[in-house]
């Protein structure tokens, strides 16, 4: 059962700045030996449980954009579909995602206080590059079997794309439909197996967690903390999976 409390945790974190937690369930199952061929389909499912929340939440409080949402999601579904078909290696996959989480974690944290700017600064991403921005993660997404959205909202920051809260939205959206099509690409590689069912209470777990992260991200958290947690927390993963790696 410390596997299910872990996991209610990475939730309330993860769906506090807009995420799901599907690297970190990642990470939490591989440290629990738990079988590589189901590992994504757990995060992924897990993922699909948190941001439906968040989506939900965020969309209700009137925080998504359709100009930072539609370019990356368009490209990014297809590819994530055949992503999730793709076989890699477990080594492989862990240290693509440590490099990434790494750099893009060192460059929220050393810029987080820019994220606290007036709405008329904010600039819009031109729109090819949103499609191919869109189309690598959604790939990648697909390969690793997360969600992409901890890929993402640092490259909106980057861009200054919109308010840290505008910006958890599209990524929580853009995680939820990527899941999706991930998930379906990892169910025709390897199918359903029956070893999932032992690991029943874990979306139940991440379902609660999820509620009570997007309590304190909508209505309690400041924005440019909101930018900061979410920093931290892709640092943690990227320490997480250098511990694995080692």
């Amino acid at each position: 059962m410390g596997l299910g409390i872990l996991f209610f945790i990475v939730a309330i974190f993860y769906a506090s700045v807009g995420f799901g937690g599907g690297s970190s369930y990642l990470a939490l199952l591989v440290l629990w030996d738990v079988p590589y061929i189901i590992i994504p389909i757990i995060a992924l499912i897990c993922n699909i449980i948190v941001v439906s929340g968040n989506s939900f939440h965020y969309i209700r409080a009137g925080f998504l954009k359709w100009r930072l949402f539609l370019p990356p999601t368009i490209s990014s579904v297809p590819f994530a579909y055949f992503g999730g078909r793709l076989k890699i290696e477990e080594d492989i996959f862990i240290i693509i995602l440590f490099l990434t989480l790494l750099i893009t974690g060192l460059r929220m944290l050393f810029s987080f206080r820019q994220f606290a700017i007036k709405k008329d600064k904010y600039k819009n991403i031109p729109l090819w590059l949103g499609l191919l921005v869109g189309a690598i993660l959604g790939f990648i997404s697909g390969i690793v079997g997360i969600g992409g959205g901890i890929f993402l909202a640092p490259i909106l920051y980057f861009f200054r794309a919109g308010s840290p809260k505008e910006i958890a939205a599209s990524a929580s959206l853009f995680i939820l439909v990527n899941s999706i099509s991930g998930l379906s690409g990892q169910l025709q590689k390897n199918g359903l197996s029956e070893e999932i069912l032992s690991f029943w209470y874990l979306p139940f777990l991440v379902l609660i967690g999820g509620q009570i992260g997007n309590i304190l991200t909508v209505k309690i958290i400041p924005q440019q903390i909101i930018a900061l947690f979410t920093a931290l927390l892709v640092l943690f993963v990227a320490a997480r999976l250098a511990l694995i790696i080692i």
